[in-house]
């Protein structure tokens, strides 16, 4: 389950970045990308964190590496870019930059340790 986990998250935080970078192409006169496309890139997010909570929240994995607690840590940062990704999508139209710029810190933050909680697990013992 962490390697579909995994799979759902990287290509949310794909689209997240095209999503961000056609966005903010929009500042400048650009049409801004769908509605749609951004409730897709956090249905997809969604699908990767509830597959990573019964994982990240379940027996200890990459404990020898001392990263026992990045999935827990993951897990809840991308709960909170989850969160924040909805109030970009509510400010859409009132110039939300301040907020995707949070949003995409928490989700970058998130990915990053949850990149190194799976590589380390996988170093250690047998991917799924």
């Amino acid at each position: 389950m962490l390697t579909a986990s995994f799979y759902f998250l990287t290509l949310a935080a794909v689209a997240g970045t095209i999503l961000g970078l056609l966005h903010l192409r929009g500042a400048d006169g650009a049409a801004r990308p769908p509605l749609m496309v951004g409730m897709v890139h956090g249905a997809i997010g969604a699908v990767g964190l509830a597959l990573l909570l019964p994982v990240a929240f379940g027996p200890p994995r990459a404990a020898a590496a001392g990263a026992a607690l990045f999935g827990p840590l993951a897990a809840w940062l991308f709960g909170v870019a989850l969160l924040t990704g909805a109030i970009v999508l509510i400010r859409r139209r009132r110039g939300p930059y301040v907020t995707m710029a949070i949003h995409a810190g928490i989700a970058i933050t998130a990915y990053v340790i949850l990149l190194a909680w799976y590589l380390l697990g996988c170093a250690l013992s047998h991917c799924e």
